[in-house]
C-alpha cells in the first residue's frame, strides 16, 4: 500500500462529527504529500548485559522485596513516619509485588533510558503492546503513548486546535495541562472560551453563537480538585447538536470508573461518542507516562503533528513493563478496585460522624475528597498538624486553586485499611477545629 493510499485508507475509519471528518482527512494527506507524515514501528531492543551488569544486584534486591510496602512515606523530621493521604495510586498497583518485579525485569534486561524518541528508535514491541491494551480499555480504535498525561493534553490540543478556524471551550476548573494546551492553541490563532464550571447551559450558549469551522469541547471527566464528575451524558447530547469533537481527560477516572476500568465515558455507556480520551499510566495504573486513546486517523495525525510526543524521549521499558503487569494485575484482582470504593464509602460514614466535617466536607463522590480551610495560613497550619499526628496531607493553595478556597486535599487507596481511614478522620476534625479558632492577637 502506498503511503497515499495509507492515509486515505485510515482518515474516515470511524464516525466523527461531519467538519472533523473532512478536516482530519484533508490534513492528514496534506501531511502524505508533503511527505511529513510520520509512522511508528516496534522494535526489538537487544540484550547487552555489560550496559547494566552495575545494577544488576540492586534489581534483584528489589525484585525480591515482596512485602507491602502499603501508603507510608517518610514524612520532614527525624524518624518520623505519616501514612500517605496524598498518593494518586488510587489501587496501590505502584507498589504492588507483581507491578515492581515486571518493572525489575525489564530495567535488568534493556536498562532504563529508552534510548530516543518515538519516531527514532525509542519505540519498542512493548510500548505497541501496552497502546493495544490501552486502546481496548477505552474502546477505541487506536492509541498513543505520551511521555506524561500533561504532554499529552497540552500538545494533543495544540495540534488539533492550533488555527483561526478552531475554537476550543474548556471547563473552568480543567487541569493545567488543559488549560496550557488551550494557551498554545490560542498562539496558533484558535479562539478559546472558558465556561463556568459543569454550567453546560452557558456552554450551549457560547456554542451557538460561536461561527467557527470547527470546534472542541474539553472537559476532565473526574475533577482533581474538588473529585466530582463531568455530566459526560449532557456533553454527548451538545456534541450531537453542535458537532463538536469532544475530548475527555480520564487521568483520574482510568482503572477508578467504568466496568473494565476505562474511566467516566465507559461507566456511562459513552465510550463511542467521546472523539478522544486523555489519560494517564502515573495514577491508579502506577507506573509513568500519559496516553491518547482515538480513532486511527487521528492518531495518524497526532504521530506527526504533536510536538510533546514527536521531540520527547519515548517511555522507558521499566515504565511499560510496569503498566502492562498493572493491566494483567487490574483484570485479575477485582477486589483491589472494590476495595478502594469500599474505603470511599468508609470515608463517607467518618466524615458524617465529625460534625465539624460533616460542615465543611462535601460527602466524597470518588477516592478524591477535600476539606475546605480557606486561607493559606490555616491550610499550611492543618497540614503541618496532620503530619504531626501521623498523616500526609497535602495543603492545596493558589494558583491551583482560587484565593480563598485553601484546602486539604484527600486521596483514597486501596492500599489504606478502614483503621487508617477512621483515624485520619479524627486528626481532621480536631485540624479544622484548630484552624477555625480565632487567633490571639500580640
Amino acid at each position: 500500500m502506498s503511503r497515499r493510499d495509507r492515509s486515505t485508507s485510515t482518515s474516515r475509519s470511524r464516525d466523527l462529527p461531519p467538519s472533523w471528518s473532512t478536516w482530519l482527512a484533508d490534513a492528514n494527506d496534506a501531511l502524505v504529500a508533503k511527505g511529513v507524515d510520520r509512522a511508528l514501528r516496534p522494535i526489538s531492543p537487544t540484550e547487552d548485559p555489560s550496559t547494566f551488569t552495575a545494577r544488576v544486584d540492586a534489581l534483584e534486591r528489589f525484585r525480591a522485596n515482596e512485602s507491602d510496602l502499603g501508603e507510608s512515606v517518610d514524612a520532614p523530621g527525624p524518624s518520623r513516619r505519616a501514612t500517605s493521604f496524598s498518593s494518586n495510586d488510587y489501587l496501590g498497583l505502584g507498589t504492588h509485588a507483581r507491578t515492581r518485579a515486571a518493572a525489575s525485569r525489564a530495567a535488568a534486561r534493556f536498562g532504563c533510558g529508552p534510548r530516543s524518541s518515538a519516531l527514532i528508535c525509542g519505540y519498542t514491541e512493548w510500548h505497541r503492546s501496552l497502546e493495544v491494551e490501552l486502546a481496548k480499555l477505552c474502546e477505541t480504535e487506536e492509541c498513543l503513548l505520551f511521555p506524561t498525561g500533561y504532554a499529552a493534553n497540552s500538545t494533543a490540543l495544540q495540534a488539533l486546535c492550533g488555527d483561526a478556524e478552531c475554537a476550543v471551550f474548556s471547563d473552568a476548573l480543567n487541569h493545567a495541562s488543559i488549560v496550557d494546551g488551550c494557551r498554545l492553541a490560542k498562539q496558533g490563532g484558535a479562539s478559546v472560551h472558558t465556561f463556568s464550571h459543569k454550567d453546560y447551559n452557558e456552554l450551549e450558549r457560547a456554542l451557538r453563537a460561536c461561527d467557527a469551522k470547527r470546534k472542541v469541547v474539553v472537559s476532565d471527566s473526574l475533577f482533581s480538585m474538588d473529585g466530582d464528575y463531568a455530566d459526560v451524558d449532557r456533553l454527548v447530547e451538545l456534541r450531537r447538536e453542535y458537532g463538536f469533537l469532544l475530548v475527555l481527560d480520564e487521568a483520574h477516572a482510568t482503572l477508578v470508573c467504568g466496568d473494565r476500568g476505562g474511566g467516566v465515558a465507559q461507566a456511562r455507556g459513552r465510550c463511542a461518542d467521546v472523539d478522544v480520551h486523555v489519560g494517564t499510566l502515573s495514577k491508579a495504573v502506577g507506573a509513568h507516562g500519559g496516553f491518547v486513546a482515538c480513532s486511527r486517523a487521528m492518531k495518524l495525525f497526532l504521530v506527526s503533528r504533536a510536538r510533546g510526543q514527536m521531540f520527547s524521549t519515548a517511555l522507558p521499558a521499566p515504565a511499560i513493563a510496569a503498566a502492562i503487569e498493572s493491566l494483567k494485575v487490574f483484570a485479575d484482582e477485582p477486589s483491589i478496585r472494590a476495595k478502594l470504593w469500599s474505603n470511599v464509602d468508609r470515608m463517607n460514614a467518618a466524615i458524617a460522624s465529625h460534625p465539624i466535617l460533616a460542615s465543611t466536607t462535601r460527602p466524597l463522590e470518588s477516592p478524591i475528597g477535600c476539606v475546605i480551610i480557606g486561607t493559606t495560613d490555616d491550610a499550611l497550619a492543618a497540614a503541618a498538624e496532620l503530619s504531626r499526628a501521623g498523616f500526609h496531607v497535602p495543603a492545596i493553595r493558589p494558583p491551583t486553586v482560587p484565593a480563598g478556597t485553601c484546602r486539604l486535599r484527600i486521596a483514597l487507596s486501596a492500599a489504606h485499611s478502614h483503621d487508617d481511614i477512621d483515624a485520619l478522620a479524627c486528626a481532621l476534625a480536631q485540624a479544622v477545629e484548630r484552624a477555625r479558632r480565632p487567633r490571639s492577637r500580640l
